[in-house]
């Protein structure tokens, strides 16, 4: 079974712990590292044609608008296709009670129709917010299986919670 690790990771300037801390990679990406070396699927970063600042507070600023007017931000890359792929596990940091928007980007410029989506997500304490609805709404031909919720100050040493969630959902043995 052939699968795909999309992932969008935010390093640089992160709220950690309570504070704020730059982080070489993403908290995401480091989840996303850990599930290919547990699974062998292939990975998939989504990144904007257009940076976020680097400041946190700034960031989240533009992350909230983007919200409030639905936005699509431009990808910088794309993959030739999902029809190789069986399972798409799909990472990405809680912002605003939900994926970032170029998240929703990527989730409507592919066909996910009969493919098994398996979220997980990076947060401070917020969970999945509503994430796993709105992929639902978005890939609703697709089947949804539980996600994976992981706090961003503990994601370092999640290697053994993530390889229990990969096997409750049986994608590894």
């Amino acid at each position: 079974m052939k699968s795909l690790i999309a992932y969008y990771s935010r390093k640089g300037n992160n709220y950690v712990g309570g504070g704020i801390v730059n982080l070489a990679i993403g908290n995401t990406e480091v989840a996303a590292t850990m599930i290919r070396t547990l699974t062998g699927g292939d990975l998939f970063r989504i990144e904007t044609a257009r940076a976020y600042p680097e400041d946190y507070h700034e960031t989240t600023e533009v992350a909230q608008q983007e919200l409030r007017k639905n936005a699509r931000p431009e990808l910088s890359g794309h993959l030739d296709g999902v029809k190789d792929y069986e399972v798409i596990f799909l990472g990405y940091p809680n912002w605003w009670g939900t994926m970032p928007m170029a998240v929703f980007t990527f989730l409507e410029a592919y066909d996910f129709s009969g493919k098994t989506i398996i979220p997980f997500c990076t947060n401070e304490g917020s969970g999945m917010g509503q994430s796993e609805r709105d992929i639902k709404r978005l890939c609703p031909k697709a089947k949804l299986l539980k996600g994976l919720s992981i706090r961003g100050e503990s994601v370092r040493k999640a290697e053994g919670d993530i390889a229990a969630w990969l096997r409750s959902s049986g994608q590894i043995g």
